[in-house]
């Protein structure tokens, strides 16, 4: 059995992983399409904030109530690899990996639940 000590240490010892997400609802095909620097953890929250009704995007907790929890499909696109370079910008390259996504999945106006000015979450 683990305890908590170790549990804590576990934990504080991850690393996070930048990255694309995307939550598509799988009967409207309505889809989110945005990036983090934890990607787990981001995904996670969207979950919590849906189950518990408090997420931020009034579309997507209007369609998780009326289409639920199961219609949703919650998906990593793509990870930025770490870099040992110093001149490396890991949030240049997310802002552009979004954009790249964001035209390959449409997820603005009708056919999403982004924001067109384009912000992560």
């Amino acid at each position: 059995m683990t305890n908590n000590r170790t549990l804590k240490r576990q934990y504080l010892e991850t690393k996070t992983r930048t990255g694309v997400y995307t939550i598509r609802n799988q009967v409207t095909g309505r889809a989110l399409v945005a990036g983090s620097t934890n990607v787990h953890g981001i995904l996670q929250r969207h979950r919590f904030e849906l189950r518990y009704g408090q997420h931020r995007n009034v579309r997507l907790a209007q369609d998780w109530v009326d289409y639920g929890e199961a219609n949703f499909l919650f998906e990593v696109l793509d990870m930025i690899k770490p870099s040992e370079d110093p001149s490396f910008d890991a949030a240049q390259e997310l802002d552009l990996l979004v954009s790249l996504w964001r035209q390959e999945i449409p997820c603005l106006g009708e056919l999403g639940y982004d924001e067109p000015r384009g912000e992560s979450l």
